[in-house]
């Protein structure tokens, strides 16, 4: 599989999104640009899996722009709440962006529980506009802790602690976090079947 000419439309409006993936895309010497700076709409994602919202993501920037788009879809699922947050993980966050607010709602519905088991998912999806779309699936796994532990990250990391290292991915720098993250899991696959 390789890359259309021309950029590729990276289906996000997250900028600091848009910094992480361009610079795991770097090894390909491959152009993109933002969903965003190309004015396109965000869909909505009302697919029930991630591999259905990173799909529905990337159709619809590719068919909106005329290129090639690469979108992603990821969460954090805990084993003892039946995968929940799952696909639901920003939403739990609410239109603030609350994450201490959805890291305590975690706690909160894991008391009594005492499988800790968690795993952060992230999928991958390559559309061609008119053409196929490829999928790439990546995970993290490893346990909840309480209280949330480190200042570094973004979203659940100060809860979650990778399977086989003591500190949370909120207190390891970016350095560290980064090869142990169910993204740059996925992007390995990504970037085996584009080379």
């Amino acid at each position: 599989m390789k890359l259309p000419a021309g950029p590729l439309v990276l289906a996000t409006h997250n900028p600091g999104k848009v910094r992480e993936i361009a610079a795991m895309l770097a090894p390909l010497e491959v152009a993109v640009v933002s969903a965003a700076e190309l004015g396109l709409a965000e869909p909505e994602e009302t697919e029930v899996t991630f591999v259905g919202n990173a799909v529905l993501k990337a159709r619809a920037a590719a068919e909106a722009a005329g290129l090639a788009a690469l979108a992603d879809d990821s969460g954090l699922e805990v084993l003892a709440l039946r995968g929940a947050p799952g696909v639901h993980s920003a939403r739990w966050a609410g239109p603030e962006r609350d994450f201490r607010a959805a890291m305590e709602r975690v706690w909160s519905e894991l008391q009594g529980q005492p499988d800790r088991s968690a795993r952060f998912v992230c999928v991958l999806a390559l559309a061609e506009p008119g053409g196929a779309v490829r999928t790439f699936e990546g995970e993290a796994r490893g346990a909840i802790v309480w209280p949330p532990r480190g200042e570094k990250g973004f979203g659940y990391d100060p809860i979650f602690t990778p399977t086989g290292h003591e500190r949370t991915f909120g207190e390891m720098s970016h350095e560290e976090k980064l090869p142990l993250t169910h993204r740059a899991r996925a992007f390995e696959k990504l970037l085996a079947a584009l080379t």
